[in-house]
């Protein structure tokens, strides 16, 4: 099955996963890409995202799998063809056959950005670090059956923090993506809630990149 690693910026990343999935969908319909659909009382056109995103977040690297009715078409041709009928901010980079197991995917970076619309509080970076370096640091994790604790310290691989400008201040980690999962935005709610007084302005949050266990790129 073809696999295509896309790209979600601007005004796009306030699109919901059900509405980009359409997008897709529609995408394929106008380029003259027809999907085939799943079997059963209400077929599916056959299209997935792995790791679905949260409203907000922007993604250089996300994966989307699909599988076309009819004789091959080639890579380089669905790419083109399905830019040029795509909403401004989703953009595929790549297609590419035989993509690995999606239960292999493991890890992924991601890095928030935390904007201080009065500059940065004193010692911030150093204070975020610390607090990252404690034993354990519990959040709130909202599933399917409702609010749980999750320890976030065990899910992260590395952390960086670092000041950007006068403003902003830039949080870098590689973390758990799938089982278990951590949703990047987590770390920014270990801060507010550990830490409320560098509670930031506004807070942004992009991905990166994925990887197997092994700390190899996902593809």
């Amino acid at each position: 099955m073809p696999r295509a690693l896309f790209e979600k910026t601007g005004n796009a990343v306030w699109i919901s996963h059900l509405d980009l999935m359409r997008v897709f969908q529609r995408a394929f319909k106008r380029a003259g890409l027809p999907l085939t659909h799943t079997k059963g009382f209400n077929p599916r056109p056959s299209v997935s995202i792995a790791l679905p995103m949260s409203v907000g977040i922007e993604s250089c690297c996300e994966l989307l799998d699909f599988e076309l009715e009819g004789d091959p078409i080639p890579n380089e041709e669905i790419l083109k063809r399905l830019n040029e009928k795509l909403i401004c901010g989703v953009r595929v980079l790549e297609i590419y056959n035989e993509g690995s197991k999606l239960k292999n995917l493991a890890l992924m970076d991601c890095v928030l950005t935390l904007e201080y619309d009065s500059g940065l509080p004193q010692g911030v970076c150093e204070e975020i670090r610390r607090l990252f370096c404690a034993e354990s640091l519990f959040v709130e994790k909202r599933g399917k059956n409702g609010t749980t604790q999750q320890d976030i310290i065990p899910l992260i691989r590395r952390l960086e923090i670092g000041e950007g400008d006068s403003q902003t201040v830039s949080i870098s980690a590689r973390i758990c993506c799938q089982n278990p999962t951590l949703n990047p935005m987590q770390l920014y709610s270990a801060v507010e809630a550990y830490r409320p007084d560098l509670r930031a302005d506004y807070v942004s949050c992009c991905r990166k990149e994925l990887y197997d266990l092994q700390e190899k790129i996902f593809r």
